[in-house]
């Protein structure tokens, strides 16, 4: 009886002590504008083709899942501010992957601390028991991140969780007996993306552990046994690892694994950055092809991002559009953050090397409005796109090819003589991305500068698609082998844009769509 007194006691005082910090976390991080009131979808900088929250902060998606022709995402969510805090689960729904509707909160911090990035599965046939009446578990998997333990100085503050759902997802029960993997005594031990290993017959979870990969599995998601670890020695160790997702393609008849691993700092243009190895896995060890270090998107602003569980032969991809250099300071009123435009993987073997590409999922289709088409642009003059279309440009989708790679630049400009720069550099055989002018740039010294990435085929012909929203770019070329993501803040809306080589470039065919916005306000 004592035993249990005193148990109890502990688990109050716990709560007690949460309860107090969280409070003064609040006082202390709490923006003095307003949260309340109206939602527009129409303020300053508010992205129109791109997920955002109503309000408040909002960074790495989570439980990404396809359950009953609902696609269902779950985020990072601070509902009390625009700059981080106390980690809830935010959630939206979508039946396209375009339109989103936010949803209630599904997961609340409780007496084991805040509710860290995690996954979602569908527990088919129940191995969680939390199945009931015939209904199918939906099962998420997070990390519990303890405020107390760790103000304590202690090392074990993170440990991993469950939850789940009986209603497709709408609400959300804690199971009992969390948390279901302790810490073994590391600062970074969380992001765990659970998905089913069907050779094995068993849960395969990836988790990021300071700086490498460890992977665990179970037959019921409550009981893990760690397999093995990954990454001391290959991949970029700029910073610590996070929010690794573990995925298989059919090349040639042949499934190869992919490992991606997102990293804060230590990106190949700054700040958070997300790679990718490529390799074999049997359901206990993952191993590489070669020690090379790949990017998903060399843009400064594509972090934290996972693919969806049960889209079968897809593989979908959403990533939060910001970077933890500056994610807290960009200047956004009512909200920050947005995740970028969904993408759907492929793995391509290049040169006998395997890979990622990645596009904008066909879905985003619907929202083409006015279309021009235009065939064989010599660049020797100056082209103003703007002048032949006449509509606005700040919310569009352009396509062009060419058989002949030359330097060229895309210049997107306003009558503030504000200006962002997109283009090829031939001398150095790269793409870039300069936001040097782009508008809005003091809120953070490392945010104005040129990004770039290095061209990753070796032919002459290329294909560009450039999708252009209020406060964003998403560059994807080569058929989706080289990305990138940046965002962009101009005064005034970009109304004009122009594209112009030094060097003969000539353009087969450029399209060029303007696009509705999802919120339904045009």
């Amino acid at each position: 009886m004592k035993n249990r007194i005193t148990m109890y006691n502990n688990k109050l005082r716990y709560k007690i002590q949460y309860l107090v910090l969280h409070l003064l976390f609040i006082g202390f991080f709490a923006n003095a504008q307003s949260l309340s009131g109206g939602i527009e979808y129409n303020e300053q900088y508010r992205p129109q083709i791109h997920f955002t929250p109503k309000k408040a902060w909002m960074n790495d998606p989570n439980g990404l899942i396809y359950f009953n022709k609902t696609y269902h995402m779950f985020f990072q969510h601070y509902p009390d501010s625009t700059v981080w805090g106390p980690m809830h689960w935010g959630h939206a729904e979508s039946k396209d992957l375009v339109h989103w509707v936010e949803k209630p909160i599904a997961l609340y911090p409780d007496n084991l601390g805040y509710i860290y990035s995690g996954s979602a599965v569908i527990d088919k046939k129940n191995t969680s028991g939390f199945g009931k009446l015939g209904k199918t578990p939906l099962v998420s998997i997070f990390t519990h991140s303890n405020p107390i333990l760790r103000k304590e100085g202690q090392d074990n503050y993170q440990y991993q969780s469950l939850a789940y759902s009986l209603d497709s997802g709408n609400t959300w029960t804690k199971y009992n007996g969390n948390p279901v993997l302790n810490n073994p005594g590391i600062k970074d031990f969380r992001d765990p993306k659970v998905s089913w290993f069907e050779q094995g017959r068993k849960w395969i979870m990836t988790l990021a552990t300071k700086d490498r990969v460890t992977f665990y599995s179970s037959i019921n998601l409550k009981e893990w046994h760690k397999e093995s670890e990954f990454g001391n020695d290959l991949g970029a160790h700029g910073g610590v690892w996070e929010c690794p997702d573990l995925i298989s393609f059919v090349v040639n008849g042949k499934k190869i694994w992919v490992l991606i691993v997102s990293i804060n700092p230590g990106g190949p243009n700054g700040g958070s950055a997300t790679q990718y190895f490529v390799g074999d896995f049997d359901g206990h060890q993952f191993s590489t092809f070669d020690s090379k270090t790949r990017w998903v998107d060399y843009g400064t602003d594509n972090y934290a991002g996972v693919t969806f569980f049960n889209t079968k032969k897809r593989k979908l991809f959403i990533g939060w559009m910001s970077n933890w250099q500056y994610a807290n300071k960009v200047p956004t009123t009512s909200w920050r953050s947005a995740m970028t435009t969904t993408r759907e993987l492929s793995l391509k073997k290049i040169n006998n090397e395997y890979l990622l590409a990645s596009k904008p999922v066909k879905e985003y289709e619907q929202l083409n409005l006015a279309h021009s088409s235009f065939k064989n642009i010599d660049l020797t003059d100056d082209f103003d796109l703007t002048k032949k279309i006449k509509t606005s440009i700040d919310r569009s989708r352009i396509q062009l090819t060419s058989d002949y790679l030359k330097s060229f630049s895309i210049i997107l400009s306003n009558d503030l003589c504000e200006q962002l720069i997109l283009g090829y550099n031939e001398s150095q055989n790269e793409f870039y991305i300069d936001r040097t002018k782009s508008g809005k740039i003091d809120f953070e010294k490392g945010f104005s500068k040129r990004i770039t990435s290095p061209r990753l085929v070796n032919n002459n012909k290329v294909d560009l698609t450039l999708i252009i929203d209020d406060s964003s770019v998403e560059l994807f070329t080569d058929d989706g082998l080289t990305v990138m993501t940046a965002l962009c803040f101009p005064q005034k809306k970009y109304n004009n844009l122009k594209l112009k080589s030094n060097s003969n470039f000539l353009i087969n065919n450029l399209d060029y769509w303007s696009l509705k916005s999802i919120w339904n306000n045009n």
